[in-house]
């Protein structure tokens, strides 16, 4: 159970049906995935403040359901990555996001949502920097099958060569080492 450290509940169902009903409605990979400055701004000006508050753990109730599981992962995992495309940003909820889906795992969550939306339990691991993440993100993208599978294989292998992803360098402050370099400029992985 979630220590509620004194927070006051998240108020429930129709916040979390907004969220996943609007991801839902977003068209499927290629409208969650590609780089669309209109659906990062209508994502951003109708969910910025529900992700503070989920950033703030004043949502954590929501892990109780596989629906609110499923909203808090896209706060704290897909939401930072329209809405803060190109910062730093896109990362700071990410241990969090890992956090959630960890609980959501642990009580089956994930097999209780649409197959099409399963992946978004498996994400928060894939976008880890952590070689166990990493592996746990390849176990469980199996489970999905193609093309998550190879997705996730793909972003296990950046981690095993690398230790990190060295497209996040720049907005990061990191430097980049020359062998980083090579792979980004042969068209190696981008984000």
């Amino acid at each position: 159970m979630i220590a509620r450290r004194n927070r006051m509940p998240c108020e429930g169902e129709d916040r979390i049906s907004t969220v996943t009903g609007f991801w839902l409605e977003a068209g499927g990979q290629d409208r969650w995935f590609d780089k669309d400055a209109g659906f990062d701004r209508d994502f951003r000006e109708r969910f910025l403040d529900l992700h503070m508050e989920v950033a703030a753990r004043r949502c954590d109730d929501w892990i109780a359901s596989p629906d609110g599981a499923l909203a808090l992962l896209i706060l704290t995992d897909q939401f930072p990555r329209n809405a803060f495309r190109g910062t730093a940003h896109m990362y700071a909820t990410d241990p969090l996001a890992r956090h959630y889906a960890r609980l959501a795992l642990d009580v089956r969550h994930m097999a209780r949502v649409k197959p099409k939306l399963r992946l978004f339990f498996c994400l928060p691991f894939a976008h880890s920097e952590e070689m166990a993440d990493q592996e746990l993100s390849v176990l469980l993208n199996a489970e999905l099958g193609q093309p998550w599978l190879a997705h996730a294989e793909g972003h296990r292998d950046i981690i095993r060569r690398f230790g990190r992803f060295p497209h996040r360098n720049s907005m990061l402050g990191r430097t980049t080492t020359a062998e980083e370099s090579a792979y980004l400029k042969g068209g190696g992985f981008q984000g």
